[in-house]
């Protein structure tokens, strides 16, 4: 009997004895190991930390970012070729032919403006009729929260300016988020690589911007029948800009990084008298 006594307390001091161990949440590894061994949590380690479980919508900023969109120098508007177009379009009204990378503003029954122009990307192209409802000149760009979910260095808004992706003026369509717009960037011209809008160099759209005015109808289709146009438009040259000063270059780091670090001048579009941190947000 005092045998089994024994026994029993001996269990009950072994256990008493035993280290407790503490409960984490959140990254499930910080903290375990000494505190010399502990390396700096990357960027993805932060966004799980602030996830749709802790009210943060997947979004590990915490207030809105606003950019500068830069200068607004002055363009002078520049007409594209008239060509034939041989249609039931009503004249004086936008005809965008997606599989074409044109958009036409109708002149009569047998000519139309053609100007070259970019178009919706694989999922983000659309078809159908709308009017056009308002003109902004260096229109401030507020991205939806669709696109700063697919990429968060994006900002909440960039105001008008050069740098921003809508260009010198905006046609507005409709009720829609969908705009005819210039670009900052001219070598797109001609390609599928937009989200839905339809990007025009920015002479060109301040030339179409004379002629389209509030109400004008916009029918935007797949692909316009062969004979109803003479030629399809060529890419316009792409003019290299002189390099600045500094020109924007990943430099070789003098020190050694982590693997994770990300190099912050690789966010675009980048300020150069912005000052950032090592997750490309403003200071």
């Amino acid at each position: 009997m005092w045998r089994a006594a024994l026994a029993a307390a001996t269990v009950v001091t072994l256990a008493d004895a035993a280290p407790a161990q503490a409960q984490f949440y959140g990254y499930e590894n910080y903290g375990r190991g000494p505190f010399w061994e502990q390396r700096p949590r990357n960027r993805q380690q932060w966004r799980n930390d602030y996830d749709d479980d802790w009210g943060y919508d997947g979004d590990y900023r915490r207030e809105p970012i606003t950019r500068s969109g830069g200068a607004r120098p002055a363009i002078s508007p520049i007409a594209p070729p008239k060509v034939a177009f041989h249609s039931n379009f009503a004249p004086n009204s936008i005809v965008i032919d997606s599989g074409g990378r044109a958009l036409y503003f109708v002149l009569s029954a047998t000519e139309a403006y053609q100007y070259p122009i970019s178009v919706g990307r694989e999922g983000f192209s659309w078809t159908g009729t709308e009017v056009i409802s308002r003109q902004q000149a260096w229109p401030d760009w507020h991205p939806p929260k669709e696109m700063i979910a697919r990429d968060p260095r994006l900002p909440d808004k960039m105001t008008g300016g050069v740098k921003n992706p809508l260009g010198a003026l905006a046609l507005y369509l409709g009720n829609t988020l969908y705009r005819i717009h210039g670009t900052n960037e001219p070598q797109s011209i001609g390609r599928a690589a937009s989200s839905g809008c339809f990007r025009m160099m920015n002479e060109n759209v301040l030339h179409l911007a004379s002629l389209a005015k509030v109400g004008t109808p916009v029918t935007v289709v797949k692909q316009l029948p062969n004979q109803m146009v003479a030629a399809r438009p060529s890419r316009p040259p792409v003019v290299e800009a002189a390099p600045e000063e500094e020109p924007f270059a990943r430099e070789a780091p003098g020190r050694d990084l982590p693997p994770d670090y990300e190099d912050p001048r690789l966010y675009e579009p980048y300020d150069r008298d912005e000052r950032l941190d090592r997750y490309g947000d403003p200071l």
